[in-house]
Formats: structure tokens, sequence, C-alpha cells
């Protein structure tokens, strides 16, 4: 019999660890090759982790909601026979060797050539970026950093004692994510739950995801100044359009062509014109984004929200951008989504007008300083200018409503960036292909 241990495996570069929620084997029981020992959680993103070998499951060194890193063992799988075990050593080996090698090449990489702080997310000192320079401390690193200074910055004590734990200690969990732990699960888990009166009241627990989501909402009200625009927009060329070739899109394509892609290039355009909405905010520092990354928000069987990323929209057309909506849509309602789905947005788009909403003023997803709430689209009766006078006739209508961070985003730079969606949408031309 032989011993394997099953480690937590790596789902992202930018994951360095997550929860265990439940574990599918038990002590005792049986697992075939590539079947799922039991489920993990990221900051939004749920999984399963599969077991390498065959074999029977002896140990398991975590417990349910227990914090595990990237790299760490979770469990141990005894094995019959040794060759299957000298077979995952030596594969362990040769990844082993790999990585060092890696590792020596990035550091000769590194010697080479100076780090890009401007890379970093966070304001770095001048002494801060020599200690990192001297002691080889990459850009990732110091964004894992929880500074002590003011607003969270990097000081010269936090950089030594990274440098000083940075062979012994795992990589922390981002800021963000640990204070909603820290804020949030950690009371809801000690407090007593409550006690019916009456006896004839339902209560219930909510679950991890809710709890990161309740956390997230009011951390993001007490950190931004929230103000909202509205807009109403005419897009009777769009339903005529999307009516006229959703078949023969779906024919060619074999993807389904819903709004949201249109809506989705629309607002892409709309931040190349206007990249202070592309933008996040550090202390007192403001980071301009390079890439167009939007996120949508997509509602789970469950009732929780997750939101997906759509990377570097703007580079897509509406064939690409319609099925990179269907795939990331799909894949989050059946909780298919990688950890790195949900990573690096910098705006989000949400479709109120999926459940019948006219307009609503969405919370802000942060860091993001924007996010734009679709209402439903309905036949409006209009006032329609031609040459030969003025008529009423029935329009599809919608409404935009925007929420943005007042305390970098003023009326101006929201009302006309909302404004220039509904310049392009409504411009859209009824002759165009797909």
């Amino acid at each position: 019999m032989a011993r394997f241990e099953l480690k937590l495996p790596k789902m992202g570069e930018s994951v360095a660890e997550a929860t265990i929620t439940n574990w599918l084997k038990e002590v005792g029981d049986k697992i075939e090759a590539d079947e799922a020992v039991l489920e993990i959680a990221t900051d939004k993103v749920d999984s399963e982790v599969p077991s390498e070998v065959s074999g029977t499951l002896v140990e398991q060194l975590f417990g349910k909601d227990d914090l595990v890193q990237v790299g760490q063992t979770i469990a141990i799988i005894e094995t019959e026979g040794g060759e299957l075990l000298e077979v995952v050593k030596q594969a362990a080996i040769s990844e082993a060797v790999a990585e060092v090698t890696k590792t020596v090449d990035a550091a000769k990489e590194s010697v080479a050539a100076p780090v890009n702080f401007s890379e970093s997310e966070k304001f770095l000192s001048p002494l801060v970026k020599n200690i990192a320079t001297e002691e080889g401390v990459s850009v990732a690193e110091l964004d894992s950093i929880s500074g002590t200074g003011k607003e969270g910055r990097v000081t010269k004590n936090d950089i030594l004692e990274h440098v000083k734990n940075r062979t012994s200690q795992p990589v922390a969990v981002t800021a963000p994510v640990a204070e909603v732990q820290k804020t949030v699960l950690a009371p809801v888990a000690q407090k007593a739950p409550p006690v019916s009166v009456s006896g004839g009241d339902e209560i219930v627990e909510m679950d991890r995801m809710r709890k990161l989501i309740a956390g997230y909402m009011v951390a993001s009200v007490q950190t931004s100044a929230h103000v909202q625009s509205f807009i109403e927009v005419d897009v009777t060329n769009i339903v005529k359009w999307r009516e006229k070739n959703k078949v023969a899109f779906e024919k060619r394509e074999g993807e389904k062509l819903t709004y949201t892609p249109i809506f989705m290039e629309a607002v892409a355009k709309a931040i190349k014109d206007y990249p202070g909405m592309n933008i996040s905010v550090d202390g007192d520092f403001i980071i301009k984004k390079k890439n167009i990354n939007l996120g949508m928000a997509a509602s789970l069987p469950n009732g929780n929200l997750i939101v997906p990323v759509i990377k570097n929209a703007d580079q897509l057309n509406l064939v690409g951008m319609a099925k990179a909506v269907n795939d990331l849509g799909s894949r989050a309602k059946a909780g298919k989504l990688k950890p790195d789905d949900t990573q690096g947005g910098t705006y989000t788009v949400t479709n109120v007008g999926t459940f019948g909403s006219v307009f609503g003023t969405p919370i802000l997803n942060q860091p993001q300083v924007g996010i734009l709430a679709l209402g439903a689209i309905r036949k409006m009766p209009a006032v329609i200018e031609t040459p030969e006078g003025d008529f009423i006739g029935i329009r599809q209508k919608m409404f935009l409503s925007h929420s943005y961070d007042h305390r970098v985003v003023d009326g101006a730079l929201g009302g006309s960036f909302v404004k220039r969606v509904a310049e392009y949408l409504e411009a859209f031309d009824v002759n165009r292909d797909f």
C-alpha cells in the first residue's frame, strides 16, 4: 500500500487560497481517479477538487470551512501497490524541478531587467522600491502585502517584515477578501441564531456566498459616494434588427443572439470615449486601467449573484461578444466558472430588465467606479420628428441607470458617459452585418 498526498491545486494567477465547503468523500470511502473528493470556494466561485489517483481516503487534514493555501496537502489517499506511487513521485519531482527552474529563470530575468513598479496597483515610495529591487520582491508580492501605513500603504517595516518571512509564510489573502471574511463571516458564525417568538417563522442561515455578497454591498456603500444618472433610450432599431437576424445568427454561429452583447458593445465603445470611467481608487490615488474588462452580473439558480468578466471587451466584435456573454452566462448557471473568470473587472453592467424592472440604482462593484443597469424594453408612445412635422408613434424604449462614485466621477462625466452609451444604441445600423 502507498500513500498519496492530495494537494489544493492552482486555480488561477490571482487565487492563493480557498475555503473547504464540503467533503464529498469520507474517511474509508473508495475513490476513483478524477473523481471529486471535496468542494471548495474562493472569493465567489465554487468548484470541486478531483483525485489524481484511485484508492481509499484515509485522512482528511482540514475540516469544513477551513481556509487552505494553494499547494497545501488537504487529504491522504491510500493506493494499492507502490508502482503508482512511484509514478506519482516522479511526476511530483519533475513538476518541482520545473518550478525551481522557472523560479531561477524568473530570478535571472529580474536581475537583468528592473521591476516595472507601474504595474502595481499600490502607491510605493522610492525607499520601498529600492528595497524591493535589492531583495528581488516582485510586483505581485508587493501587491499581496497588507500595508500598515496611511490608506494601507506599504512602509519600510512592512516590506522588511515580508522579506524576513517570505520563505516561511504563505501568501496572504487579498485585503478586501480578508476584511469581508473577518467582518462578515466570523461575526455571523459566532452570533447565536435568532429565535422565532411565535414559533411559526422559519429561520435559515445565509449560505457562504450570500454572506460575502452582504459584506461587499455594505462595504461598497460605506466606501463610495453613490450618485445616479438616468436616461431614456429608443432601441427600436435594435429590436427590429435582432428580430430579423437572430435565427440566421444562431444558424451560422451556433449561438443565441440576445440583447446583452449589443449593449456590452455600446458600453465598451463609450468607455473608450470616456476612459475616466475605467478607473479605480486606492486611497488618495486614482488607478487608470489599461484594459476594458466588463463585468456582467448574473443571477444564479440558488438566488445568489455572481459577476463574471469579459476580458478586453473593446477588442471583440459582436459575434465574439455574444460568444463570451453566452459562455460566461451558461457556466455561471452551471457552477462551472473558474476563479479567474470573476477577476479583473473594470466596469460592470447589470440587466435589471430581465426581471421586469424599468430602472434601478445598482451598488458599485468595488473597486470599480461605475455600474450600468439596463431596464426592461417596453413599447411606448413617443413623439417622432420628421421633415413633414411631428407625430405620435409606437417605439421600443428603455431606461439606462448609471451609478457612479462621486468621489472621483462628477455629474458631467457620469452623465456624459451614459448619454454616449444611449447615442451608440440609438444610432444602431439596421443594415449592419453580424
